[in-house]
């Protein structure tokens, strides 16, 4: 396979003992995919967010475009790896987490396997997601919708029509 362009997620709502806060771990996970021979062609700075189910800390999140000679699942085992290098482990869904890396598109259009969605299933309706990535690539086309990053972007913050013929509590 010749070189692959990525776009990932990255975020962190714990500290670690070695690298520190949630930000500093999201740039130590940066440099250990280099580590790995993963080009960081462009990241997007890092951001705060409110957390997502029953976590109570905030999220540090990013986003990065990556490049690597890794088919999808070799690059998914790649960064679940990294994840539990930093001590990630297998928890509640939306719970705290030193290290989540996300693969959200990939330049080879789609991939659905058992394990592996590509576009990520939810990425659409994250604003910590697309925030991050309209940064570095707003042009870049969900192959589901044919929709840019920066369109997604500006649909998701749109506000949402009132409804008036809901029947009041």
């Amino acid at each position: 396979m010749s070189r692959a362009s990525y776009a990932i997620a990255l975020g962190s709502n714990q500290p670690h003992h070695r690298h520190g806060g949630p930000g500093r771990i999201l740039l130590a996970a940066l440099q250990a995919l280099e580590a790995e021979d993963i080009y960081i062609a462009a990241r997007a700075p890092i951001i705060q967010t409110p957390p997502i189910g029953p976590s109570r800390r905030t999220f540090a999140n990013s986003a990065a475009l990556i490049q690597t000679n890794l088919h999808p699942p070799e690059l998914l085992q790649c960064l679940k790896r990294i994840e539990r290098d930093f001590g990630r482990r297998p928890g509640q869904r939306w719970g705290q987490r030193r290290l989540d890396i996300d693969i959200i598109l990939w330049s080879g259009g789609r991939w659905n396997s058992r394990h592996l969605a590509i576009p990520h299933i939810s990425f659409r309706e994250r604003s910590f997601v697309l925030d991050p990535l309209s940064g570095i690539a707003p042009q870049w086309r969900d192959p589901a919708t044919a929709l840019t990053i920066r369109h997604l972007l500006s649909r998701l913050k749109k506000p949402k029509p009132v409804d008036r013929h809901a029947k009041p509590d």
